[in-house]
């Protein structure tokens, strides 16, 4: 079964989807490891992990896709990837799809701002026209391959126009054949019951840290009819505050023995990252 059908199957199944997101290809291992049956590709946190930069559309293509294709290889589990607007026109998102199904992702995220674009719950973003977005959905949809390949439309209109224009987006995308809504940043819990019983489509729930959505349980959201919930950053400020919580008992005391009640130790690593049993494959064509 491809990871796209099993994301399918899981859409369909009415279980709500809970897919934490991943920086790199290591905290995608993490995430698998931890229980979870998705993983989401934080744009965000690549553009951190990978440049040192905000997320305001400094990624390329290649280096997005790459990064996707490496997560994809490395995990069981299917592969949400933020595309961000697509990297351009109709066009663009054509091949954007192409690529990513080919590196074994299971569903693509496109938005519908500007290039280059903003994080979702930053201020002083701008969008296309609906009917571009609109021509942007079905393209990806001509595009895709395998019918299982999930296409993710998400609207940030609620910022930019108004909560009932994001809503009126949202409507059309579903019309365009995308086959999950994500309403990026609703500021109300209101709003965010709203969402789920204007539009009759799966849909996605962004929960950040601080952002301007509120934070609701997994029973919550699927209470409403949310069907894949995403923590985009979760793992990517976890990581940050025990990064430099350690390195400042580092610098402070400069003793590496200090820093060992915070840090995973080596014997544990090797065995999360399988080492034994790439030895020992390696060990087999020798023998």
């Amino acid at each position: 079964m491809s990871k796209a059908k099993l994301l399918r199957d899981m859409l369909n199944s009415g279980e709500l989807i809970m897919a934490p997101g991943a920086y790199d290809v290591w905290s995608a291992k993490m995430v698998e490891e931890a229980g979870f049956k998705a993983v989401y590709m934080t744009g965000y946190g690549v553009s951190a992990s990978v440049l040192g930069k905000p997320d305001i559309g400094l990624m390329t293509f290649s280096e997005v896709s790459t990064m996707a294709r490496n997560m994809a290889a490395a995990i069981q589990v299917p592969l949400i990837a933020d595309c961000d607007t697509g990297f351009g026109n109709a066009l663009n998102v054509m091949r954007c799809v192409q690529e990513f199904e080919s590196a074994g992702v299971a569903a693509i995220q496109l938005e519908d701002q500007v290039m280059p674009k903003r994080c979702g719950h930053m201020e002083g973003k701008m969008l296309i026209p609906m009917e571009d977005m609109v021509a942007k959905i079905r393209a990806a949809v001509a595009a895709r391959k395998d019918p299982d390949f999930v296409i993710i439309a998400r609207t940030d209109a609620r910022a930019v126009y108004g909560f009932e224009e994001a809503v009126a987006r949202s409507k059309a995308y579903v019309e365009a054949g995308a086959d999950v809504i994500f309403f990026e940043a609703p500021q109300s819990v209101e709003e965010v019951k709203t969402v789920a019983a204007t539009l009759n489509i799966p849909l996605l729930s962004n929960m950040v840290e601080k952002g301007k959505t509120p934070l609701f349980s997994t029973e919550e959201l699927k209470e409403m009819g949310y069907n894949i919930v995403i923590y985009p950053v979760t793992a990517l400020y976890a990581a940050t505050k025990h990064v430099m919580e350690t390195l400042k008992v580092l610098l402070e005391t400069g003793k590496i023995s200090e820093t060992v009640p915070y840090t995973c130790d080596f014997p544990t690593f090797n065995k999360m990252i399988n080492l034994a049993e790439l030895r020992a494959l390696e060990k087999s064509f020798s023998e």
